[in-house]
């Protein structure tokens, strides 16, 4: 296809990104934010993802629907997102509201979209694409647009295969040898239902996969719609696309797959944020933030450089104006503006920095810097920002239950996560 006819496309293609619910799954990290302000690899936030995708696809008109813990969300947009005035493109905020027609919070993605359909629909948008914005991926959406135009589908439904293992945990569905889908049904539990939605051989030999290998197309949430199919699907009570508009579009209008096997991540839990995360540092990590055809964007903040003093560092992601002195640090992330005194050791951690400088003014009384102190021993931790731990502190979920709530921590599969703007005194040990 031509440059001037993806031009044509994509300048009539609308992305919209859903702002993410409660989060609750993620707590304590959205405690005071939105699932996709949590920052991400260091210096990044879960929504640079989705925003990064659609902006390196040439989609330039983007809504985020937000609801839930959402000003954290926002200031991120409005500073990381700016194009200039000569331009039609935009990212904006689209915040829950009440009007003459509804006055009800988001009930779930589809009554999300509905609520704001009125203004989707002011320009002339062929295309709608929906996507979650708490996931990590990276995808040319030019590529999911041609499959969707040139199967002549009404809608479109991105889906990754997956394992019979963790197949209960999504939207599993049966499609032909076209990828047409017939069937869809929701974190199916029944290994009786499970067993005829397996990719059948065919499919597997498109895919590259072994004629025996058990695997199902599971959806990623993101779903491209014609004009005329998004309005059809709202006009009625349904609340959710995954449990509610899709099944049923699957008997009214042609539903199509667009099948991507690249590297995907729901990091809607504590565990696989985690994961996500230390994966980062691997020597070659799964995802790969030094693309430079498609980066990933973000706020610029103008932070000086890292200062490490006699540190060792083993597989760890170091972002902008942190200040290492003599630590070690095994396997971690580390995040903006971050700073481990003397003799401490991070170790399969998440450390996310602070949103400022410390200084002797801004402290508390009797509370320890911002940073980790002086020969702490912190292990299979995520430290949220401004957290403030004093010297001689031992953290680790070793020989702890899976679920606890603590004073000033808590532990969720099995990780411990001091929560932002915690303070750990000196001497403490979790």
């Amino acid at each position: 296809m031509s440059l001037q006819n993806w031009s044509s496309i994509t300048d009539k293609t609308l992305a919209i990104i859903m702002g993410g619910g409660a989060g609750s799954r993620l707590f304590p990290l959205t405690k005071e934010r939105s699932k996709p302000a949590v920052p991400l690899a260091g210096k990044y936030r879960i929504v640079d993802i989705a925003v990064s995708n659609c902006i390196n696809s040439g989609l330039r008109g983007i809504f985020v629907l937000t609801q839930f813990n959402s000003v954290s969300l926002h200031r991120h947009i409005h500073a990381a997102y700016k194009f200039d005035d000569f331009s039609k493109a935009f990212v904006e905020i689209l915040a829950a509201q009440q009007t003459p027609s509804g006055e009800r919070w988001y009930q779930g993605t589809a009554d999300a979209v509905r609520q704001n359909l009125r203004d989707f629909l002011n320009s002339q948008y062929e295309h709608f694409i929906i996507l979650s914005g708490d996931q990590l991926y990276r995808m040319d959406f030019r590529d999911v647009l041609a499959g969707h135009i040139e199967s002549g589908a009404d809608i479109t439904i991105a889906t990754t295969p997956v394992s019979r293992q963790d197949a209960s945990g999504f939207g599993i569905m049966r499609t032909d040898a076209n990828r047409r889908i017939s069937e869809f049904v929701e974190k199916p539990k029944d290994p009786a239902v499970l067993e005829p939605l397996r990719i059948g051989p065919k499919l597997l030999a498109k895919l590259g996969k072994a004629a025996d290998a058990e695997l199902y197309q599971a959806s990623m949430g993101i779903y491209v719609f014609n004009r005329d199919a998004l309005i059809q699907a709202l006009d009625n009570q349904h609340v959710d696309f995954g449990k509610n508009v899709i099944p049923e579009q699957i008997h009214k209008a042609k539903v199509s797959a667009y099948i991507f096997q690249g590297y995907w991540e729901d990091i809607g839990t504590i565990r696989s944020f985690f994961d996500a995360n230390l994966a980062l540092a691997r020597t070659l990590p799964p995802f790969n933030f030094f693309d430079s055809a498609a980066p990933i964007f973000t706020h610029a903040r103008f932070l000086p450089a890292s200062k490490i003093n006699s540190a060792t560092v083993r597989e760890a992601v170091v972002s902008d104006g942190c200040v290492i002195t003599e630590a070690t640090i095994d396997r971690a992330v580390i995040g903006i503006r971050s700073v481990i005194e003397t003799g401490s050791v991070l170790r399969n951690s998440v450390m996310m920095g602070a949103d400022f400088f410390d200084s002797e003014l801004a402290r508390p009384a009797d509370a320890p810097a911002i940073g980790v102190g002086r020969n702490c021993h912190i292990e299979n931790t995520i430290i949220d920002k401004n957290a403030r731990i004093g010297d001689r502190v031992t953290i680790n979920p070793a020989g702890k239950p899976d679920t606890f709530d603590g004073p000033n921590f808590f532990i969720r599969d099995g990780i411990v996560v001091i929560p932002k703007d915690a303070v750990i005194p000196s001497g403490t040990t979790i």
